[in-house]
């Protein structure tokens, strides 16, 4: 365990409406709070999931809805989803619009239809001027050519593992970049080299719970609470004071989601890295 309590965390990608949460999500998110995880952003997956996602926000104030159509999950969807959306998020004023984006990792991926739905989300997105959070896995080159042919210049690649030429290509659209669990594994190590390198400034922290768990939580139920692990993770990466990446990453989310949040003023740590480093 960290000695002790880390600085303010941001979990910016956490599915915490799940099912897998649904029989200790008080204990969950106490967990989160005492890990000083100050705010989740939870994002939906398909239309059925919105009313669920709106209910556990609703609930916990500082969990903050999105609302999308996950290409994953293109089976669920159809085209009137995309005037329903355009309901909820006139309704719902959520911090932003997704989960979405392009997945060519799917046996049998329906891409035109991915392509309609994400092109459909983008738009949207700069109608209601939200950030748009996107799912790219092996397709990072399409999800850049739509973006910048959307014209929408705001949002969050969550997860990513493209190149360093395909992250600098996508701060230039005005994206930034949430890294989990993964980096927290030895064998990551193009990842690894890639969060050391990317400006501060455009990398935020999540944990993608209940999926995609840390190198001291593999084959468990990921947990927000595990964000601590992420942050001490970049800090072994990074040059920077722990302390201050902590803050710069609370605060990019903070502005990238427009969250009514001040954080502390962050004091700087005694050593560079947290007492536990992973991987």
């Amino acid at each position: 365990m960290l000695q002790q309590l880390p600085p303010q965390l941001i979990d910016s990608h956490v599915h915490t409406d799940d099912d897998r949460f649904a029989g200790d999500i008080e204990g969950v998110l106490h967990n989160a709070r005492e890990a000083n995880v100050i705010a989740q952003i939870v994002p939906a997956i398909s239309r059925r999931l919105w009313p669920r996602v709106r209910s556990v926000c609703n609930d916990h104030k500082d969990l903050f809805a999105c609302y999308g159509l996950h290409p994953c999950f293109s089976a669920e969807h159809t085209v009137q989803h995309l005037d329903e959306l355009a309901s909820w998020l006139a309704l719902e004023r959520p911090v932003a619009v997704g989960e979405c984006g392009l997945d060519y990792a799917i046996e049998d991926a329906d891409k035109s239809f991915q392509h309609q739905l994400f092109i459909a989300q983008l738009a949207l997105a700069r109608e209601f001027n939200l950030p748009i959070v996107v799912h790219a896995r092996k397709a990072v080159e399409d999800v850049i050519d739509l973006i910048k042919a959307s014209g929408h210049r705001k949002g969050l690649i969550h997860s990513f593992n493209g190149s360093e030429q395909q992250a600098l290509k996508l701060i230039e659209l005005g994206f930034k970049f949430s890294f989990g669990g993964a980096i927290t594994y030895d064998r990551a190590s193009k990842l690894r080299s890639l969060v050391a390198t990317l400006p501060l400034d455009s990398i935020l922290l999540e944990t993608d719970a209940p999926d995609q768990p840390d190198a001291n939580h593999s084959g468990q139920r990921n947990e927000p609470a595990y964000l601590a692990d992420v942050w001490a993770s970049v800090c072994a990466l990074r040059e920077e004071d722990a302390a201050q990446i902590a803050a710069t990453t609370s605060q990019n989310a903070i502005d990238l989601f427009n969250l009514k949040i001040k954080l502390a003023k962050p004091k700087k740590s005694k050593t560079k890295t947290p007492s536990k480093e992973n991987g």
